[in-house]
C-alpha cells in the first residue's frame, strides 16, 4: 500500500464533526444576556417604551397628545446633542466634563462676533463651530500625546472654559429681542413648525439628523471601527495598524464641533445668549446621565449611539410625566439616580458574556 493510500484511508475514517466553542449560557436568562450584549441599545429602548406606556396610563390623553410628546423632544434637544458628543468620548474609554461649558462659550462667541465685531450671523456661527472644534482638539492632544487621563484633562478644561466664558463676555447677556432684530440667523434652529398638532423645531430635526449620521459613521465606516477598537484596547488597536493618535484627535475634535452645535441649538431654544446659562454646569452631568442610561459602557468599546438618544428621551419622559402628575421635582432626581445605578449594573451583567 502506498503512502497516499494511507492518507486517504485516515482521512476517510476521521471524525467529521466541526469544532465549536462550548456554549456556557443556560436557559432563557443566558439567551437574554447574549441578546442584550449583541444589541446594547435594546435595554434603554425597552425602558423608554415602558416609561411612555406607564405615564400614558397614569395621565391618559394629556400625556399622549402630539403636543406633549413633541414637547419632550424640544426639552431634550440640547442634552441630546451634548450626549452625542459625550458618547464619542466614552466609546474611547474617556469622559468629558467640559461639553456643557464649551457649548455655552460657543454661544457667547457667536453673539460677540455678531454684535460687537459686526460679523454676519452666518459667519459668526461658523466661528463658534470652529472654536468648539479647536477646544476639542486641545483636549484630544493632551489625552493622546501627553497621555493625561481624560477625566483630569476635561475637568481642567471645564474650569478654564467657564472662566474664559465669564471673562470674555464680561457676564453680559444678549437679549432675545436684540438677536431677533439684528441677528435672527443665530435663532435659526429655534424655528418652529406644526405637523398635525405636533410642534417641532429645526433644532429637534438637527438632533435626529446628527444621531443618524453618527450611527452610520460608527457602524459602517473604518473610522467608526477604529473608535470602538481604541476604546476596547488602544494597545491592541495600535498593533493592528490603527492610528490611535489620529483616532483620539478626530473623536475629540468632532465632539468639540458637536458641543458648538449644541450651543447654536441653545440660542434657538432660549432665544437669548447668557454666559451664566446653567448648561455650562449641569449640561456635563446631564449628558453623562443620558449616555449611561442609554447603555453605553463607561469602560469604552461597547454601546450604540442610538442608546444615548433613548437615554436622553427617558430623562425627558420622566421629567415631563412627573411634572404633569404634579409630583415633587425631587422624585425626578431620585428615579433618574436609580436608573443610572441600574444601567451600570446591567452593563456589568452584560459584560460577563464577553468575559
Amino acid at each position: 500500500m502506498t503512502q497516499s493510500d494511507n492518507y486517504e484511508s485516515a482521512a476517510s475514517s476521521a471524525d467529521a464533526t466541526v469544532a465549536e466553542f462550548e456554549d456556557h449560557r443556560r436557559g432563557i436568562v443566558g439567551q437574554i444576556q447574549h441578546t442584550l450584549h449583541q444589541t446594547p441599545s435594546l435595554v434603554p429602548l425597552i425602558v423608554l417604551i415602558f416609561s411612555i406606556a406607564l405615564f400614558g396610563l397614569l395621565l391618559g390623553q394629556r400625556f399622549f397628545s402630539p403636543f406633549a410628546l413633541t414637547l419632550i423632544l424640544q426639552q431634550v434637544q440640547i442634552v441630546g446633542v451634548l450626549a452625542a458628543a459625550q458618547t464619542l468620548i466614552i466609546l474611547t474609554a474617556g469622559i468629558d466634563l467640559s461639553v456643557g461649558a464649551i457649548a455655552v462659550l460657543c454661544t457667547v462667541v457667536m453673539g460677540k462676533a455678531s454684535f460687537q465685531y459686526g460679523i454676519p450671523p452666518a459667519v459668526s456661527v461658523a466661528i463658534g463651530l470652529t472654536v468648539g472644534t479647536a477646544l476639542g482638539a486641545i483636549s484630544g492632544w493632551l489625552v493622546s500625546r501627553m497621555k493625561l487621563p481624560p477625566f483630569i484633562v476635561t475637568l481642567g478644561m471645564w474650569q478654564i472654559v467657564l472662566a474664559a466664558n465669564y471673562l470674555y463676555s464680561a457676564n453680559e447677556t444678549i437679549r432675545s429681542q436684540d438677536i431677533e432684530a439684528e441677528a435672527s440667523f443665530l435663532q435659526f434652529l429655534g424655528t418652529k413648525f406644526t405637523i398635525g398638532g405636533a410642534v417641532f423645531t429645526l433644532g429637534v430635526l438637527g438632533m435626529i439628523a446628527l444621531f443618524i449620521i453618527l450611527a452610520y459613521a460608527l457602524r459602517s465606516t473604518a473610522w467608526g471601527r477604529h473608535v470602538y477598537a481604541v476604546g476596547d484596547d488602544p494597545e491592541a488597536a495600535e498593533l493592528s495598524g490603527v492610528n490611535v493618535h489620529k483616532t483620539y484627535m478626530s473623536v475629540y475634535m468632532v465632539a468639540g464641533f458637536i458641543c458648538a452645535l449644541a450651543g447654536w441649538v441653545m440660542i434657538g431654544r432660549f432665544g437669548s445668549i447668557s454666559p451664566s446659562a446653567t448648561t455650562g454646569v449641569i449640561g456635563n452631568i446631564q449628558s453623562i446621565t443620558a449616555v449611561v442610561i442609554g447603555g453605553i459602557s463607561l469602560f469604552g468599546g461597547r454601546g450604540s449611539i442610538a442608546g444615548a438618544l433613548f437615554g436622553a428621551l427617558i430623562v425627558g419622559v420622566f421629567e415631563l410625566g412627573l411634572r404633569m402628575a404634579g409630583a415633587d421635582p425631587q422624585w425626578t432626581f431620585m428615579l433618574i439616580g436609580m436608573l443610572i445605578i441600574a444601567a451600570v449594573a446591567v452593563d456589568q451583567w452584560i459584560r460577563k458574556v464577553a468575559a
